[in-house]
């Protein structure tokens, strides 16, 4: 007996873009504005981390942000990685589907 399935689908628009792959490690996360201190503590985890990059081998990768508003009015969005390779798409905005099933 299979569960009963829900569909959910949203519209929205994906800017796509380049991206350093390594650059993936460097985050600003919501604890690092939680004070003065922490904030420099990023910066320089940060800054640490594009030391290291710059001793590395560059990876490009393809990478989409999608923005949509979800069925409650938020605004959400999400990061998808294409990896090395372009999609073939002929504008660098484009609009998206975005489908969530249960």
């Amino acid at each position: 007996m299979s569960q009963p399935t829900i569909k959910v689908e949203f519209e929205g628009k994906a800017k796509i873009g380049e991206m350093m792959g390594n650059f993936k490690a460097i985050q600003l996360k919501p604890e690092d504005f939680s004070s003065p201190l922490a904030l420099q503590m990023a910066l320089s985890r940060i800054y640490s981390e594009l030391m290291n990059m710059m001793n590395q081998r560059q990876e490009l990768h393809y990478v989409a942000d999608v923005k949509f508003t979800d069925s409650m009015g938020n605004p959400v969005s999400v990061g998808v990685d294409f990896g090395d390779k372009i999609p073939p798409l002929s504008k660098k905005e484009v609009k998206v589907k975005i489908t969530i099933e249960f």
